[in-house]
């Protein structure tokens, strides 16, 4: 094991977990893939065993032994360097109670293709412009849990490999397949709408309007492919996309709530659609 005791909060070795933005770290490498920061043994597990490989590791001494211990024994750790310092240490350095004591810089990888992502999914979501990372990991959460095959999102989401959005998603952004649907070759929506129909998807927009068709309709369970669109925060969807979509649907209301947070009107949709 490459251990290296931390003796200065100031080692460049750190800025990684400490003084680089998320902007930074995602530019970290270019013209290649940047890094992320995964937090726990379990959340930096699944993304090691999705095929990620780990830069460094930062954690408290004692969890070399405890917590961290599988981790570290993997074949893809070897030689890794792995920092550590005490807690207080820590917590002064990341500005913030660490997960359970050990994070770990990681490499992404090069996004899958739509075609690549949609192949044999019957069961997706699509999320559009959902700019919040808390959203977007419980978004992902809930697709892990109730059966959605793959996440597609348009470029003003935030991004699923966020500290926070890994996070909140307890890693599952490492076990649902998932890419952005917009590229030099497609546009949202029209262009991602017409890909998703030559896939042979029905495109379900989740949306709070009159003319919609119930949430448990049995057209909708009898389609074969389904993508379910969830909008941004607040405004929802846009007009073109609700236009465009095969179906509307709305999930029903009452004690005179207007409507849920997008990450639990996910969940509802996600359980019944993906019964």
């Amino acid at each position: 094991m490459n251990h290296i005791s931390i003796t200065t909060l100031e080692a460049p070795e750190l800025d990684i977990y400490a003084r680089l933005s998320e902007g930074q770290l995602f530019h970290y490498n270019e013209p290649k893939e940047g890094l992320f920061i995964a937090e726990s043994p379990k959340v930096i597990g699944r993304a090691l065993d999705a095929g990620y490989e780990p830069v460094s590791f930062l954690m408290e001494e004692r969890h070399i032994e405890t917590e961290g211990r599988e981790i570290l024994e993997r074949p893809v750790c070897a030689g890794v360097p792995v920092f550590t310092a005490p807690f207080d240490v820590l917590t002064r350095l990341t500005g913030f109670k660490l997960t359970r004591g050990m994070l770990c810089a990681v490499k992404r990888k090069k996004m899958p293709g739509i075609e690549e992502i949609c192949a044999g999914a019957r069961r997706i979501a699509i999320l559009e412009n959902v700019e919040n990372p808390t959203n977007v990991g419980a978004i992902f959460r809930s697709a892990a849990a109730l059966n959605m095959d793959a996440v597609l999102l348009t470029s003003a989401c935030s991004d699923p490999l966020y500290r926070r959005a890994i996070r909140v998603s307890m890693g599952t952004v490492f076990q649902v397949p998932w890419t952005y649907i917009e590229n030099k070759n497609v546009s949202w929506p029209q262009g991602g709408m017409d890909l998703l129909h030559e896939y042979g998807f029905k495109t379900v927009a989740m949306a709070l309007r009159n003319d919609s068709v119930r949430i448990d309709d049995e057209k909708l369970h009898e389609e074969e492919k389904l993508a379910i669109i969830l909008g941004t925060e607040g405004d929802g969807l846009a007009a073109e996309t609700m236009a465009d979509c095969d179906y509307t649907v709305k999930i029903p209301m009452s004690h005179g709530v207007d409507s849920l947070n997008v990450a639990a009107a996910s969940a509802v949709a996600f359980w019944e659609f993906g019964k």
